[in-house]
């Protein structure tokens, strides 16, 4: 996956296409990844203890990864990664400006 936590993504489908935000968690084994602010929904949670009032809480749910693309912090566009060593580390890279990212 060549997406990481901390990545600032833009939304390629669904409802919040366009949105950018900053990935908060990858689920590698399941293809997803949860960005703050987006694919907000809100889940009614009851009283845990007596006296105790339930409460509304907004949940981000994670996104499939094939829905979302990094912006390249150099050139500030959306664009494909690429990978390539340098020495003996693996860097990520913007196809488009060819940045490291």
């Amino acid at each position: 996956m060549n997406i990481k936590k901390g990545d600032t993504v833009k939304i390629l489908t669904g409802k919040n296409r366009g949105k950018s935000g900053k990935v908060l968690k990858v689920f590698t084994e399941r293809g997803l990844v949860s960005v703050e602010g987006i694919n907000v929904y809100k889940k009614h949670v009851r009283p845990k203890k007596q006296g105790e009032k339930g409460e509304v809480v907004s949940l981000a749910r994670p996104l499939q990864a094939s829905n979302v693309q990094v912006i390249c912090p150099a050139c500030s566009r959306s664009a494909r990664v690429g990978f390539r060593k340098s020495g003996e580390t693996k860097v990520r890279y913007c196809k488009k400006c060819n940045a490291d990212i």
